[in-house]
């Protein structure tokens, strides 16, 4: 199966042309080598790709027929990405919430009420 196939059919990608877009960015490796979107994928190999900021690691364990059910996507590969990578996602995620750049926009509904919180704390 082709390696865009594959990720699009084990739900990494929504629509497959995202998956051949990475592919062809070089965001894709196969066994370490970068890929083009119609190599073949092949049980026991190791799928290198970064998503989403997160870097992942899979092993293809079986080749499916077409895409499948969120349910059975484990049957079909084995996720080895360490698990830093997520708690780095979820630190991002946090440090992007609570800091905007200075002078962007105008305050939003609940930076509003946060400042009339203060004011009124302080009188």
């Amino acid at each position: 199966m082709r390696l865009d196939k594959y990720l699009w059919c084990v739900r990494y990608y929504k629509t497959r042309t995202l998956a051949t877009t990475a592919c062809r960015k070089g965001q894709v490796r196969v066994n370490n080598d970068v890929a083009k979107p119609s190599r073949e994928v092949y049980a026991q190999d190791v799928i290198e790709f970064r998503k989403d900021q997160i870097n992942y690691r899979i092993t293809v364990n079986d080749i499916p027929e077409s895409r499948i059910g969120a349910k059975l996507v484990d049957i079909y590969r084995t996720d080895t990405t360490p698990k830093e990578q997520f708690e780095a996602r979820e630190l991002l995620k946090y440090s992007k919430d609570y800091y905007r750049k200075k002078g962007v926009g105008r305050p939003t509904k609940k930076d509003r009420r946060d400042i009339d919180d203060f004011t009124e704390e302080n009188e």
